[in-house]
């Protein structure tokens, strides 16, 4: 089975852009009810594959898209994830 992260956002508005920076870069997303366990202002959140963690990091940054964090996830716990 194939590991996911997830990025959560404060704002629809920054979800939405994100998607769509993301979908540009032919990145394999999700966007999915942000999980009760993750504290963030927005109910949508992305879901990614893990192994394209460097990709989505250098379009957060260089595009400066506000989120909450981006975070792993084992069973049904969630990890925040450092990206700087």
């Amino acid at each position: 089975m194939d590991s996911h992260m997830l990025i959560a956002f404060d704002s629809t508005q920054q979800a939405l852009r994100a998607e769509m920076l993301l979908e540009y870069a032919d990145i394999d997303i999700d966007i999915r009810p942000t999980p009760k366990q993750i504290t963030a202002g927005c109910a949508l959140s992305i879901e990614f594959p893990s192994d394209q963690l460097d990709e989505v990091k250098s379009i957060i940054l260089s595009e400066q898209v506000e989120i909450r964090g981006i975070f792993a996830r084992q069973q049904d716990e969630y990890t925040e994830v450092a990206i700087g």
